[in-house]
């Protein structure tokens, strides 16, 4: 689904891009910092925002969904539209500190292709998968991951993305409050159906450095082009392979300079199937740093910064970006950040490329 979506918009992307490409390098020079406003700010949360998704409704655009985790022993995940507004009948409440959330499109369960949200509950150490858009759970109840890991914290979700791969198989990603330095904290799950309707999780491999400085939480999938990329907090983001067939070796480890606080928040901006951008959340100054997507000419693992872009959202933690047309209100692409008064704020794509950047130190 998220092929088949970027096809449908390839004419307007690829028109795009040119004048995208070229806003962002003019801003680059530009030595005013201006501070881009969201278009809304959702409704809030009980507890505490921590990271959003998008569920783009093939049908029609203009009704696709923000699902965004509210992380707290008594949390859940909320439901709102394309202007912030929740969706009461949509929400799953009594989840034990949910924490981050990402879509899939098309799983396979009882002969039916299903849109999936996927949930990591910290608290149970379990995966919660949820069907789109009634967010009816199709997990039994849950699944348990990290099986075996007895250290403090080993067991406790954080992080989780999701990827499709070139021949329909659907992973998840997962990532914890810590784990060990030996290349084995993320684990990988190969989701099908367990033969009933429902979901099981299959571990296929572990991968993944870890600085030991801090922790890792944001993971971001590029279908696309077969990536995964997460933030080492406190280090830097680090890029692999996601179908684990291709191996564990570490591709890039950019975004390592210029950081006020944590490395969080991961989201692509996808201009074709291998052009665009890379925003990563600078915490601590309530901004985001902008990389190329495809590299450059002599190495595409080389992912050079092009911008700095401060934004409204504060100590923003999980985000989100989606890069095809959905409404009038974003014509361009719709980029979500959480911020910690609870809320999460939608920005046009077009304020965010076209921002009056800080000038960036070249040295």
């Amino acid at each position: 689904m998220k092929q088949l979506i970027s096809s449908l918009s390839a004419l307007s992307i690829l028109f795009l891009s040119c004048q995208d490409k070229k806003q962002v390098a003019e801003s680059a020079g530009k030595d005013s910092v201006q501070v881009i406003k969201p278009l809304f700010i959702s409704d809030t949360v009980a507890h505490d925002t921590d990271d959003p998704a998008v569920w783009i409704n093939p049908q029609n655009p203009a009704l696709s969904l923000i699902i965004g985790t509210d992380k707290d022993q008594d949390g859940g995940l909320y439901v709102f539209d394309l202007k912030g507004k929740s969706q009461q009948e949509k929400m799953v409440r009594g989840l034990k500190r949910p924490n981050n959330v990402d879509i899939e499109y098309g799983l396979t369960l009882n002969g039916k292709a299903t849109d999936i949200a996927v949930v990591s509950e910290r608290f149970t150490h379990k995966l919660r998968i949820f069907s789109l858009p009634d967010m009816k759970p199709v997990d039994g109840g849950g699944i348990e991951i990290f099986l075996g890991e007895t250290g403090e914290g080993t067991r406790d979700l954080m992080g989780i993305g999701l990827y499709k791969s070139k021949d329909g198989k659907i992973f998840a990603i997962a990532g914890r409050k810590t784990g060990p330095v030996d290349g084995t904290y993320l684990w990988q799950y190969l989701l099908e159906d367990n033969g009933s309707g429902q979901v099981k999780a299959t571990l296929v491999r572990k991968f993944g450095t870890y600085s030991g400085l801090k922790e890792i939480e944001s993971i971001a999938v590029d279908d696309a082009s077969g990536y995964v990329y997460y933030s080492d907090e406190g280090k830097g983001v680090r890029k692999y392979y996601a179908d684990p067939e291709k191996g564990n070796k570490e591709l890039a480890l950019f975004a390592t300079t210029g950081f006020t606080e944590d490395h969080e928040g991961i989201s692509i901006y996808k201009l074709t199937d291998s052009t665009g951008y890379i925003l990563v959340s600078d915490q601590g100054a309530n901004q985001f740093q902008i990389f190329s997507r495809e590299g450059d000419a002599k190495n595409p693992h080389n992912h050079s910064l092009l911008n700095t872009v401060k934004v409204l959202a504060n100590h923003s933690d999980g985000s989100e970006m989606v890069s095809v047309p959905l409404n009038s209100d974003f014509k361009n692409g719709l980029f979500v950040a959480m911020s910690d008064d609870k809320t999460f704020h939608l920005y046009r794509w077009e304020d965010i490329a076209g921002a009056k950047l800080k000038k960036i130190d070249k040295k």
